[in-house]
């Protein structure tokens, strides 16, 4: 489960940059988040809203740049653990706009828990070489953390829990050790760590590609869950089957004594989206991974964008502590009947064109109180008063006055 994700002169946003999946005391849902003895209590889902250009995809971008970066060495080898469900990995760029931080490392660093431990990793990378790199693990009932390895260039340093293994440490400067180890070694806790990072699904439903890759026939398992959801959004598919030979899918409807078959091809773009969403999104529920979505609104019903929401923060149905990370252009669904405060986040860029990112539970008003719970966060929003302006008006610098 992520906790935390820090990163920094990635594309738009050149300075230090901190989403937090960590939940804050907030009265509101409290029924919803991932809990787990003495560990930190966790959201299980959180969207991002603002303006086209606010810098959204590319917070998206900035942590699928990592995982990816990670886990497409030990895939090319054929090493991974567990099948990987990664559209495509995304290259480091630095912010651009400045000269300095156009020529220093891109840096990221994430905490994430597993079982009872809490692990940090940290890579900065220049042109996909790395800089320096490092690993640690804590208890979450323990006070220090302890090194797993740390890298500084060309020189490693193996913690206690590695360093009896006769482990070589020179790599090639391209090759983030994580993956070097992954690739080599059976080594537990490094195992851990990268099947979290291959566990992580990362989909942009603004690429039509995506709508095309089902992914339904690779598991068979989800059949009647699929089904039931389908139903449950109103689509009326009674089965549905893959041909192999023309790989393609085919759903059936039951209309009185008949029943009929349509090719997916053939369906709307709502249901294709549904049908090319819903795997992934049961399998993370099923495994308790993090889904990373880019547009999951795109082409959805707000009433199915609310029901696939609605499944993450159901603690019968997320009983293994996936969460769900999206952008969203989507106003109807920013209700305190279904968000967090702390589950909303803002992203929007400022006149140097940098980016910054900022969650709903850290506003204040005028008067320096919170945004209650019992706000319309939509209405609030649309008013211009969360920063990230939506106004057309005000995005084009007026130029509609």
């Amino acid at each position: 489960m992520l906790c935390q994700f820090t990163f920094k002169n990635f594309k738009s946003y050149k300075d230090e940059t901190i989403f937090d999946f960590q939940a804050a005391t907030l009265p509101e849902f409290k029924e919803t988040l991932i809990t787990a003895e003495s560990a930190p209590m966790l959201l299980p889902v959180s969207a991002i809203y603002g303006p086209n250009g606010g810098g959204k995809s590319n917070l998206l971008q900035a942590l699928s740049c990592v995982i990816s970066t990670i886990v497409k060495p030990v895939h090319e080898l054929e090493k991974n653990r567990q099948p990987l469900i990664l559209q495509q990995k995304v290259d480091v760029t630095p912010f651009l706009f400045d000269e300095v931080s156009s020529n220093e490392p891109t840096e990221f660093k994430l905490f994430f828990l597993i079982d009872s431990n809490l692990y940090c990793y940290y890579i900065a990378l220049t042109k996909d070489e790395v800089v320096s790199e490092s690993l640690s693990r804590k208890s979450v009932t323990g006070k220090r953390s302890a090194d797993i390895f740390d890298r500084e260039k060309n020189k490693i340093t193996l913690g206690y829990s590695i360093n009896k293994k006769n482990i070589n440490i020179n790599v090639n400067p391209k090759m983030p050790y994580l993956s070097f180890l992954a690739i080599n070694y059976e080594i537990p806790e490094i195992s851990g760590v990268i099947t979290w990072f291959e566990s992580c699904i990362i989909r942009n439903y603004a690429n039509p590609v995506t709508e095309h890759q089902t992914m339904i026939e690779k598991y068979p398992i989800f059949k009647d869950q699929f089904i039931k959801a389908l139903n449950d959004m109103d689509i009326d598919i009674t089965d549905y089957r893959y041909d192999e030979a023309n790989k393609q899918l085919y759903t059936r409807r039951q209309l009185g004594n008949r029943e009929y078959e349509l090719s997916f091809t053939e369906e709307s773009d709502g249901t294709r989206k549904l049908i090319a969403a819903l795997p992934v999104i049961l399998l993370a529920l099923r495994e308790g991974r993090l889904v990373i979505i880019d547009e999951l609104d795109a082409k959805l019903h707000p009433k199915l964008l609310r029901y696939v929401i609605l499944l993450f923060k159901n603690k019968e149905i997320n009983c293994h502590g996936a969460q769900l990370l999206f952008t969203s252009h989507d106003m109807s669904t920013m209700k305190n009947t279904i968000f967090r405060r702390d589950e909303i986040w803002f992203a929007a860029c400022n006149e140097s064109h940098e980016s910054d990112i900022y969650s709903l539970h850290e506003l204040r008003n005028e008067d320096g109180t919170c945004i209650k719970n019992t706000a319309a966060y939509d209405k609030q929003y649309l008013e211009g008063r969360y920063g990230a302006d939506p106004y057309l008006q005000n995005m084009l610098g007026g130029a509609f006055k």
